[in-house]
Parts: structure tokens; C-alpha cells; sequence
């Protein structure tokens, strides 16, 4: 249950609302939202109570919650959420676009990568530096010293960063080599240690949609994330695994009119990750922007048939240049 208060709701009547959910034994979390009051039940409200809160004269609505998240309910902000990392605003009004490898090989790739990704306006660099592979025997990146190269490449050229943590112990190399957004990859998205550790960091985490996870599951983990702490938090829709074989996974583009209904949070796509295929990726990413998206990651590579992680998803520097353009055109044609 959220609580949406009148305007007109001053402290006083935010308190006594508070001071009636725990004495009920009901939990309860003040939205941060500065345009008007807003409270969550966290737990379940007695009918007798709920019935009561909904005629109270401070309050404008009273929300029946989709699903167990609070947080990250549409209800608990007034508009859509914001994040920045760096410069970039994911939720804008223009799209954000996070490129760069998959994994982060030595100094020379990770540079021309940033020159890449920078000379075709991209906002956020990305990078592996800890890579999560189905053989053991692949290429598992370079750990911290990847965490260091990415860095000091996105730096050179002027774009934040984005990696991949896999585990809460590898949390200090993030936040030592300032990494400016942290991102949960599909195989860790309901690994909810991982999830409550990293919320503590209270930076950026990018949260991506599990290989075969609801939508309802993927809130749930945002709202892991939310209720420890994290206060910008971004979705990513990267595909998800079904039937199909012809490409790597199925990109689920329904979920972002849906999102935009249930929860208040920005959704990035990942179409690279979705098909797998380079050829496929300027098509799909036209469809995520058209579909609603409030930005595109995508890898690029200055040598694809040389990458040591995913080549045949990765884009050459003039491919990722039309994706960026034709991104912030349809963007415009469509506000």
C-alpha cells in the first residue's frame, strides 16, 4: 500500500501516519520524492487500517501495490527517476548510449575503445574487467587492473564508467578505482548478498534483467537494491531465453511500456547481449528507442575479430556512430 498525502499534508500529519502503521506492527518508507509526501507500507496493511488510512483528510490516494516492491513502485514518485552518472542523465530527456568492449584485454584495446566510443558521442564507457563465462576455460578479464584501465581510459576522453561486479568481495576495487556505476549482470540478479552489499556503496548500479527472470522477479531485485540503500538505480533489458536459437536470446521489448506503468525507474536496452549478432543491433536498437527506452548499451571493439569475449556482437567504430545518430533523431522525432 502507498500512500500519496494532499499538498497540502504538512510533517505533523506524515508522523501521525507513521505512528499509525507501527502501531499495527506495519514497517513503513518515506519516498524521497520533494514534490509531495509519499508513504509505503512495507508490510500488509489490516483492512480495518487501510480502510481507515484511505479516509484520512491528509491523504489524496491510497495505492494497491502491483507486486511486493515498495520503492521502486510507480506510486512512490511523483515522475520518473533521474540517475546521472557523470554527466550523463539516464531518464532524460535525450537518450543515453553506454558503449565500449566486453572485456577489458590491455591498455591499447581499452584506449582505442575510448576513442570509439567517444568520437561517435557515446555518454558512458563500459568495459569487464571481472567476466562471468559459461567455460572456465575462457577469458575470465583482467580484474583490477582492467577496473584501472577503464578507468583511466574513460577519463582520457571525458566519459564516466560502467563495469560488471560479480561478487560483493570485488566491491573495494570498484569503489578504490572509481568506478563510476556498478553494474548486476543477468547471472547475478537475484544474488541478493551481492545485491545488499552494493547498495551500501550508494552509487550508480545498473541492474540487469536475469536470463529467464518475470518482470515481477526483476522489480523485486531493484527493490533489494532500493531498501539497502541504492538510490539510483537503472534497469536493463538485455534478452531472455527462450525457444529461439537463431539468436543468442530473445529481446523482450514489451516489458517497456509495462515498466513505464509499473515503476518509477529509467530502462536502458541491451540489444547486443539480446541478439549477438553485429548485423542486428542498429534494428534493434531503433526498436528500443520507438519502444520507450531512455537509452541503448551496445559493445564496439576497435578489432571484433580479434576480441577475446563476444566478437560477433561487436560493433566497428562507424557502425556504433550511426547507432548514436539515428538513436537521438528518433528520440527527438518521437518526444
Amino acid at each position: 500500500m502507498i500512500l500519496r498525502f494532499k499538498r497540502s499534508a504538512t510533517s505533523a500529519d506524515l508522523a501521525r501516519i507513521e505512528q499509525t502503521l507501527e502501531s499495527v506492527g506495519v514497517r513503513s518508507a518515506r519516498s524521497p520524492e520533494p514534490e509531495r509526501r509519499i508513504l509505503a507500507a512495507v508490510d500488509s496493511v489490516p483492512a480495518e487500517v487501510a480502510e481507515a488510512l484511505a479516509a484520512d483528510p491528509a491523504i489524496d490516494e491510497a495505492v494497491a501495490c502491483r507486486g511486493a516492491w515498495r520503492r521502486v513502485d510507480r506510486a512512490f514518485r511523483e515522475s520518473h527517476s533521474r540517475v546521472r552518472v557523470g554527466d550523463a542523465v539516464i531518464g532524460g530527456p535525450a537518450p543515453v548510449v553506454v558503449a565500449g568492449p566486453c572485456s577489458v584485454e590491455d591498455e591499447r584495446q581499452m584506449e582505442e575503445s575510448a576513442d570509439i566510443a567517444a568520437d561517435a558521442g557515446a555518454d558512458i564507457l563500459r568495459g569487464g574487467a571481472f567476466k562471468p563465462r559459461t567455460s572456465p576455460y575462457a577469458f575470465q578479464g583482467l580484474g583490477r587492473e582492467g577496473l584501472r584501465l577503464l578507468k583511466r581510459a574513460g577519463d582520457r576522453v571525458g566519459l564516466p564508467v560502467v563495469s560488471e561486479i560479480m561478487d560483493a568481495s570485488q566491491l573495494g576495487a570498484f569503489v578504490e578505482e572509481d568506478v563510476d556505476c556498478l553494474q548486476v549482470g543477468a547471472r547475478n540478479m537475484q544474488n541478493f548478498t551481492l545485491l545488499k552489499a552494493i547498495a551500501r556503496a550508494r552509487r550508480p548500479v545498473m541492474l540487469k534483467r536475469g536470463l529467464s527472470a518475470t518482470l515481477e522477479e526483476w522489480l523485486q531485485s531493484a527493490e533489494y537494491l532500493a531498501a539497502h540503500g541504492a538510490e539510483d538505480i537503472v534497469l536493463c533489458e538485455r534478452g531472455i531465453r527462450t525457444f529461439e536459437r537463431a539468436t543468442r536470446n530473445t529481446l523482450d521489448l514489451t516489458v517497456l511500456p509495462l515498466l513505464r506503468q509499473w515503476t518509477h525507474l529509467p530502462v536502458m536496452v541491451d540489444p547486443s547481449h539480446a541478439a549477438g549478432i553485429a548485423s542486428l543491433i542498429p534494428a534493434l536498437s531503433r526498436a528500443a528507442i520507438a519502444a520507450g527506452a531512455d537509452g541503448i548499451a551496445v559493445e564496439a571493439h576497435p578489432r571484433p575479430a580479434e576480441a577475446r569475449s563476444d566478437g560477433a556482437q561487436a560493433l566497428l567504430a562507424g557502425e556504433l556512430a550511426t547507432i548514436v545518430g539515428e538513436a537521438r533523431v528518433l528520440s527527438a522525432v518521437l518526444a
